[in-house]
């Protein structure tokens, strides 16, 4: 079968490699239908030492089951399934508690942490099936795939940042990051009944699907005029939530001159640092707490799915590219560019 590999640093290649086959009873052998290239998958994308490569790539897709282990129960032959970013049992007592990320079946894993799978392919071994899979009551030819596709990461990703950071009726929010996840959380937090939404961008385009999405203002401004901006746009007090999905020291930092005293940082941007600012003078003085983390995606699914399928909303409009697999490569380097918001595969 062919797949995307990543052979290091703006170096993606489609090739051909072992067939996916089932391995365990527990396992469900998935055609892919529909999948994409993520955000996140641009730091390696950036950065990836050849040494390192080649990485199979792709952690978000949908598809249509065409064999099961021999415990496999949920999922059958012909299901059209979507799978969350991560494998989990759906069982163990994180995943009870809502968190999946931190699943402790030995299988559990995050699907880049799978040396020999990856959603950019034209089909994948899906571990924990039971568990990981959820059945779609569509078509794999529906209007709906892409939004539906969302759940997978962008959009589950977004409403794990709201909900993280207590977004409400009450709250102002500022959404730091114009791409996708960015622009989920600002369409989450509009869900939630945030009453002001600032998204913090520099791309029209998106910054007016942002407004599309709920914003109710964009600050293009970055650094201390930025945080002025937003400022003065929430009555010199600060936003009650930051929700942080860039993942760089700057956006980090911009975060904190732009929260409320006792208010709440959400980064679900994946931290490109691990040492920050949270000693007395900039969180612990007033207040402010740091939530946020990898989004349990599974734990949210049930609970997204039925507004895409009512039409209330549409998360999809994120994808403003679509390819085949052959296309991959050109998706990674205009979405690393900033020509592509987010790339749509269909094998």
């Amino acid at each position: 079968m062919r797949a995307a590999l990543m052979y290091g640093a703006g170096d993606v290649r489609v090739e051909n490699v072992p067939d996916s086959v089932i391995k365990l009873p527990t396992d469900a052998l998935v055609r892919i239908t529909a999948s994409c290239v993520c955000g996140t998958d641009l730091w390696p994308y950036a950065s990836m030492k050849p040494e390192d490569g080649p990485a199979r790539m792709g952690h978000e897709f949908i598809g249509i089951v065409e064999d099961t282990g021999s415990e496999v129960t949920s999922v059958k032959r012909g299901d059209l399934v979507v799978s969350p970013w991560t494998i989990s049992d759906n069982t163990c007592e994180f995943c009870r508690e809502g968190l999946h990320t931190s699943c402790a079946h030995p299988e559990a894993n995050f699907w880049d942490g799978e040396a020999e799978e990856g959603g950019q392919a034209e089909a994948i071994r899906v571990p924990l099936a039971d568990g990981t899979l959820v059945k779609l009551p569509v078509a794999a030819d529906s209007a709906l795939i892409p939004s539906l596709l969302t759940l997978c990461d962008a959009f589950a990703t977004g409403h794990h940042a709201a909900v993280s950071g207590g977004v409400d009726g009450r709250t102002r929010v500022t959404v730091i990051g114009d791409g996708a996840v960015g622009l989920m959380a600002v369409l989450s937090a509009k869900r939630l009944g945030a009453e002001q939404i600032i998204l913090m961008g520099r791309h029209q385009v998106r910054t007016d699907l942002g407004r599309e999405f709920g914003a109710t203002d964009v600050v293009a401004a970055r650094g201390e005029a930025g945080i002025e901006e937003v400022r003065e746009l929430t009555g010199g007090h600060g936003s009650h939530v930051v929700l942080e999905a860039v993942g760089t020291m700057p956006a980090y930092q911009q975060a904190l001159g732009i929260v409320r005293p006792g208010g709440v940082i959400s980064r679900v941007g994946a931290p490109q640092y691990e040492e920050a600012p949270i000693g007395f003078g900039s969180l612990f003085r007033h207040n402010i707490r740091l939530a946020g983390g990898p989004s349990p995606a599974r734990a949210y699914i049930e609970e997204l799915m039925p507004d895409i399928l009512e039409g209330t909303i549409e998360p999809g409009k994120v994808f403003d590219v679509t390819t085949d697999l052959d296309g991959v490569p050109a998706g990674y380097k205009d979405m690393a560019d900033r020509k592509s918001l987010k790339v749509l595969v269909k094998p």
